[in-house]
């Protein structure tokens, strides 16, 4: 079965980003010159997907209203022949994608932000992106496909869930979920079954130096293990618990990414993508290249 929606939890209160995050949610935050949820929806689109559900909060109305219609604006800069900025608001999103926010009421951890999203999801797979990780394909090889569109092609071929992993230092292993796998690990853009996750292992008990990264596709299975699984880490209902469960029913895979991966929700993160994505920009790329080299600090 195909994958065609996906799962953004976006309610996070954002505190690794305060003070930025206290009146604008920290998905809104710009990276150049759009915000970083748009480039994960534009990542979405581009591997197929064709409804994204915002599992949103309240005070976050700012997500809905980037992926709506602002006809006053879109009026004003038709009526002044703006037409290069219509032609940019315009393709924010494709029209044959929709957006759906659902609420989740409270902070209750990443496995019932995705709960959240079930009557929308209904009996279909789906993936969940994080909104604050950024994948970014700019370096992987000419003609191959995106990660997520990898991943979403591998569980129709093979049925079994994907988990997106990435190579770090293993003196950095304690920072992340680590998985364990049944046989060596995949090269970038292929998947290799899973028989564990370790959640912030110490260097000398990790599995691997593969780490989990912020994409899954799922069967819509892990509703019902959600529903009965526990608060564990913080308190909190934890997808990964779930996935956990899925492994004594099915197989699971952890699929590598081919691309390099930004935590837009951290500070130091944040400024690499700028860094990325601001330097070779079609626009402001050469300029911004010269400030770095005049900079003196």
């Amino acid at each position: 079965m195909s994958v065609k929606t996906a799962v953004l939890p976006v309610a996070g209160l954002g505190t690794r980003f305060l003070p930025a995050s206290k009146a604008i949610p920290k998905e809104m935050i710009t990276v150049v010159d759009k915000p970083v949820i748009q480039y994960v929806v534009d990542e979405a689109v581009a591997a197929g997907i064709k409804q994204i559900v915002l599992v949103n909060h309240s005070a976050k109305r700012a997500i809905e209203d980037h992926f709506d219609v602002h006809y006053e604006l879109e009026t004003e800069l038709e009526r002044r022949g703006k037409d290069e900025l219509l032609q940019i608001m315009r393709s924010i999103l494709p029209a044959d994608v929709r957006v759906i926010s659902v609420r989740q009421g409270k902070a209750l951890g990443l496995g019932h932000a995705v709960m959240c999203a079930r009557e929308v999801v209904g009996d279909n797979p789906f993936a969940v992106m994080l909104p604050d990780v950024l994948v970014d394909a700019y370096h992987q090889a000419a003609g191959s496909q995106g990660d997520l569109a990898a991943m979403n092609q591998r569980f129709e071929h093979s049925g079994r869930a994907q988990i997106m992993v990435e190579q770090v230092p293993m003196e950095r292993v304690s920072q992340y979920g680590v998985v364990a796998l049944d046989g060596e690990a995949p090269v970038a853009g292929h998947s290799q079954v899973m028989t564990g996750v370790v959640e912030k292992p110490a260097q000398s008990e990790a599995p691997s130096d593969l780490a989990v990264v912020g994409r899954y596709v799922l069967p819509a299975r892990i509703f019902e293990l959600l529903e009965t699984t526990k608060p564990g880490a913080g308190n909190e209902i934890q997808l990964t618990d779930a996935i956990a469960s899925l492994m004594q029913e099915q197989q699971v895979e952890a699929y590598r990414m081919q691309g390099v991966t930004y935590d837009c929700g951290s500070k130091l993160g944040y400024l690499q993508a700028t860094l990325a994505y601001g330097l070779r920009h079609p626009q402001v790329g050469s300029g911004f290249a010269e400030l770095i080299r005049q900079c003196d600090v």
